[in-house]
C-alpha cells in the first residue's frame, strides 16, 4: 500500500515537472504540439507574405516554407515570445528572397486588387473611408516599392509593428528603418498625388 502510494506521489511529480506549453511538447518530438504552433501562429506568417507578395497561393508556399524551417530549427526556439520574433524574422528574409528570385528570372508577381488587402491607414482619407481608387492606387504603389522598404512599410502599417520592433525583426538600425518610411511614405504620397491628379 505504501509502496503505491510512492509510485503515485512519483507520478504525479513527474507530472508536474513535465513541460505543457505547446513549444516545450514540440521541441520534444510532439507532433500534435507542432501542428498547435502552426495554427497559433499561421495567421501571422499569411498575412505577413500576403501583404508582401500579394499573392494568396504565393503566400501560402512562403507560409509553408516558414513552419518547414521552424520544423527543422525548433532546437533554437527559447520561448513563445522568440518563436514569434523568429517566425517575423524569417517569414520576412523568405519574402525579400523570392522578390529577388523573382526579379532575377525576370518574373512579376501578379496582383489581383480585388483580393488584395486593405490599405495602409495612414493614406485614408479624413472620413476613413477611402475610395475604391485610392485603395487600388495604394495596393500598386507599394507593390512596386523596392524590398526591403516594401517591408517595413507592410511590417509598420499593415502588421502594426513599431519601428523598434522592425529594426529587431529585420536586424536593422533604427534610423534605416525611419528612413525607409520616410522615403517611402513620401514616394507614395507624392506618386498617389500625381495618379489622381488631386491634391492629397
Amino acid at each position: 500500500m505504501q509502496r503505491a502510494t510512492t509510485l503515485r506521489h512519483s507520478e504525479t511529480a513527474t507530472e508536474s515537472a513535465m513541460p505543457n506549453d505547446a513549444l516545450s511538447r514540440a521541441k520534444q518530438g510532439d507532433q500534435t504540439a507542432f501542428a498547435e504552433l502552426v495554427r497559433e501562429h499561421q495567421s501571422m506568417v499569411y498575412s505577413m507574405a500576403r501583404n508582401f507578395v500579394r499573392d494568396g497561393a504565393i503566400a501560402e508556399d512562403l507560409a509553408q516554407e516558414v513552419f518547414l524551417h521552424l520544423f527543422r530549427n525548433l532546437a533554437a526556439i527559447e520561448t513563445p515570445a522568440h518563436l514569434k520574433f523568429w517566425l517575423r524574422k524569417v517569414t520576412g528574409h523568405r519574402c525579400i528572397d523570392f522578390s529577388r528570385r523573382q526579379k532575377s528570372q525576370g518574373g512579376k508577381v501578379s496582383v489581383s486588387l480585388d483580393e488584395a488587402p486593405e490599405p495602409v491607414s495612414i493614406f485614408d482619407t479624413p472620413d476613413s473611408q477611402p475610395d475604391w481608387m485610392l485603395r487600388s492606387t495604394i495596393r500598386r504603389f507599394v507593390a512596386a516599392l523596392p524590398e526591403k522598404p516594401r517591408l517595413v512599410v507592410t511590417l509598420r502599417y499593415q502588421e502594426d509593428l513599431d519601428p523598434m520592433e522592425i529594426a529587431e525583426v529585420l536586424e536593422m538600425p533604427l534610423n534605416t528603418v525611419k528612413s525607409h518610411l520616410r522615403r517611402s511614405l513620401a514616394i507614395l504620397k507624392e506618386k498617389v498625388t500625381r495618379s489622381l491628379g488631386s491634391e492629397f
